[in-house]
């Protein structure tokens, strides 16, 4: 249950910032007019995309999760540096009356914010609608316990997000024009660096960009920092309720008649009721990610490695050995006396699963066996075990094998060169 709470708040709380800030903004530049109405749809398109490739994900082997990320964060980067061109660049007020340019210009603007939500949702929201295909283990009933429980838990964080988001919506269209572009700017710039180090750890993966030694070193240092920028990302929005606040304890002036009054103090007092409910979903969301994440992730230990053969510059592991269907875990010792972890699973009568104990994306984790299931040991996803030896997603870096005398055999020199993963 608490495993899924803090996910969803840790995968969802920044998109659920942003979208906050950027509809106060257009509530103060535009209205509630055609803009709100654009990028409702926006959202509503980016949240279709993801439950369709969620399915996807789920019923195909066809979807790369590390190349499709590339293209959608690559596209938010591109929407983000547009949005904020206009927001600080392109006239904030417009009619039919004005030139033909800054219509052009609205036209652009107000095209661009819904895309950019499309492309936060559609990033954010695949492994949201994914979490509720994992409630029922293989063999358990929907309707058990520990399927209400996880359903709990999810309910719990998607609610947790959607308040605060709400909340802070609520508290930010108040702000000046002014402050709520710096805002929405510094948590937007932020965003931007975070989805452009995704994208940069991928194409190092694929040894699409050259492997330099330093940028290598900073892409790994930032991505062990990944943590950072969703603090960062809540401290600038705590900003707005902080502002909101502040500006809610001064009495109000210029009453016409107590009728005004009282209505002036009354909206007072629902601003603050809305900065205390932003405070109390972000102090929930700080504790789910730390508190509760590191007592749900505490008891999960990796298997000890098993005896294995290494002749010359071969592995060899007898089929007899892991023929019983379960994970089995091996460790190599390099040459620079590095652990390379690699992992061999039955799949069927024919073929198996081999792979590193480590993924592209989370990294040398390593992964655990339960019930009969092989699990990501830092995200949790459940893997297709039909998979594992080939590319995609949270799958285990493949590892070259072959099948000799009733032995799998492996060359040496394959984990030599992923010691570097392990390090």
């Amino acid at each position: 249950m608490l495993r899924y709470l803090y996910q969803v708040v840790e995968n969802l709380l920044t998109t659920g910032i942003l979208t906050a800030l950027l509809f106060a903004v257009i509530d103060k530049t535009d209205g509630a007019g055609r803009a709100k109405r654009f990028a409702l749809w926006g959202c509503a398109a980016g949240a279709a995309a993801a439950f369709v490739l969620a399915v996807l994900r789920r019923t195909t082997a066809l979807i790369n999760r590390g190349f499709f990320n590339t293209w959608i964060l690559s596209f938010a980067i591109l929407f983000g540096i547009v949005f904020l061109f206009f927001l600080w660049k392109a006239p904030q007020n417009f009619t039919r009356k004005m030139p033909r340019k800054p219509l052009l210009a609205l036209s652009i603007s107000e095209l661009v914010r819904p895309l950019l939500l499309a492309a936060l949702l559609f990033y954010a929201m695949p492994v949201i609608f994914l979490y509720p295909a994992e409630f029922a283990l293989p063999g358990e009933s929907i309707f058990s316990t520990a399927s209400l429980f996880k359903l709990i838990g999810f309910i719990a964080g998607l609610l947790v997000v959607i308040l605060s988001s709400s909340a802070l919506y609520q508290t930010a269209k108040v702000l000046s024009a002014k402050a709520l572009k710096i805002l929405i700017s510094a948590a937007l710039v932020l965003t931007m660096f975070n989805q452009a180090v995704v994208i940069a750890q991928f194409l190092l993966a694929r040894r699409i960009i050259p492997m330099a030694r330093w940028f290598f070193a900073f892409i790994i240092a930032a991505v062990d920092s990944d943590f950072i920028f969703f603090y960062l990302t809540m401290a600038i929005a705590l900003c707005a309720p902080l502002m909101a606040f502040i500006s809610g304890l001064k009495p109000p002036e210029g009453a016409k008649n107590p009728a005004e009054r009282r209505k002036t103090l009354a909206a007072l007092r629902s601003k603050r009721r809305w900065c205390a409910v932003v405070a109390v979903g972000f102090a929930v969301s700080t504790l789910s990610v730390t508190v509760v994440k590191d007592y749900t992730e505490r008891g999960v230990e990796l298997s000890p490695a098993e005896p294995m053969n290494i002749v010359g510059d071969e592995i060899i592991i007898p089929i007899t050995q892991v023929e019983d269907g379960h994970l089995h875990r091996f460790v190599f010792t390099a040459s620079d006396n590095t652990d390379v972890r690699f992992i061999v699973i039955k799949k069927n009568a024919v073929s198996y699963g081999v792979g590193l104990d480590a993924c592209d994306i989370c990294g040398p984790t390593g992964y655990y066996e339960r019930k009969n299931e092989v699990i990501c040991r830092l995200c949790d996803v459940v893997m297709n075990i039909s998979t594992i030896g080939f590319k995609g997603g949270c799958n285990p870096v493949p590892l070259a094998y072959s099948l000799r005398e009733g032995s799998i055999v492996i060359e040496t020199i394959n984990l030599e060169n992923e010691k570097n993963r392990f390090k």
